[in-house]
């Protein structure tokens, strides 16, 4: 009986595993492709509004959800007057984290934008100590300390250098943390699952943001945008939108599965293949051996935490840490 049940606890692990690959693969995948196409559309085809990007990619996200579960595909609780107090802060932090991140998108090349979005996984890890109780062990510490200094080092000799740029990356920061933090704890709580708290992430914001876009006139400018008769530019643009779905949706599995920590370094990890792509996309990265060493000092961190969280389960912090437990929340 003992074997039996030993041999369906390892097949168990195993499966469990197996979701946590193939999840923060996934993630990784969406990540990349909604980052290239994101810079594309606003620094190739120069789109004069990440506001109005971010409006899309909202309709998306409702669009999809509403047809889904009109359709019995998807399944999550109708809106009602709990819904708001059960899901809040998400759609402020989901609509902060959207805004400031395609921003920083427009304003940054990308490799100093994926250099500075390295800062999340320290608040990140900060925030899972307060709010989860999750504490990371001294080798996850060392590699994410180590991860900070290298984009500081990069910074240092930034020529390209933009105030604007680098607020609205920290902002970022700040909210794909705060996001990953809290999404965890409203995952575990099992009320209105991943499909509800990306619709009414989304539902919540978008006439806010309508009102933002219409206040700073991102909308008359992006209605007078030349480029809407060009149909490569469009497929682009509609890709993004959707591919902002995708990513919702990727980020929650991903978090479901891993922790929120694990979560915003694999969306570093991929900014490894974005770094060195973004020196030829977007034309707007300016070598220096400084900020050149910098970045490359941030990519090994940032395999080193991999090495890290999927090799290392001897010690209990680690485990906490990879598993999210919220036994003390």
């Amino acid at each position: 009986m003992s074997v039996h049940n030993s041999q369906d606890e390892a097949d168990a692990d195993r499966a469990q595993m197996v979701k946590k690959i193939l999840s923060a693969a996934f993630y990784a995948l969406a990540s990349f492709m909604i980052t290239v196409v994101n810079k594309t559309v606003l620094t190739t085809y120069a789109f004069p509004s990440y506001q109005v990007l971010g409006l899309g990619q909202m309709v998306a996200i409702i669009t999809v959800l509403w047809c889904g579960r009109a359709a019995n595909i998807l399944q999550f609780p109708p809106l009602d007057s709990g819904v708001a107090r059960r899901i809040w802060p998400l759609p402020l932090i989901y609509m902060g984290n959207m805004a400031t991140g395609l921003g920083g998108t427009k304003e940054l090349s990308l490799p100093m934008f994926t250099a500075l979005r390295r800062f999340s996984i320290l608040m990140t890890m900060i925030l899972e100590r307060l709010i989860l109780g999750v504490r990371a062990s001294w080798s996850v510490q060392s590699s994410v300390f180590a991860m900070v200094f290298g984009a500081l080092l990069a910074a240092a000799d930034d020529v390209t250098f933009s105030v604007s740029g680098y607020t609205l990356v920290l902002l970022n920061d700040a909210f794909t943390a705060a996001n990953g933090v809290y999404m965890k704890k409203k995952l575990d709580a099992k009320d209105l699952g991943k499909y509800g708290l990306m619709y009414y992430n989304a539902l919540f914001m978008f006439v806010p943001a309508v009102l933002v876009a219409w206040w700073t006139g991102d909308l008359d400018r992006s209605s007078e945008y030349a480029g809407w008769s060009d149909p490569i530019f469009l497929a682009q643009f509609i890709m993004s939108c959707f591919m902002g779905f995708v990513l919702s949706y990727s980020v929650m599995l991903c978090t479901q599965h891993n922790s929120a920590l694990t979560t915003t370094i694999i969306g570093c990890l991929k900014n490894i293949l974005v770094t060195y792509l973004g020196m030829v996309i977007g034309g707007d990265y300016v070598f220096s051996w400084l900020n050149f060493v910098g970045l490359n000092i941030s990519v090994l961190a940032s395999l080193l935490y991999t090495y890290v969280t999927f090799k290392r389960k001897s010690t209990p912090s680690y485990a906490l840490i990879n598993n999210a437990k919220v036994d003390t929340v």
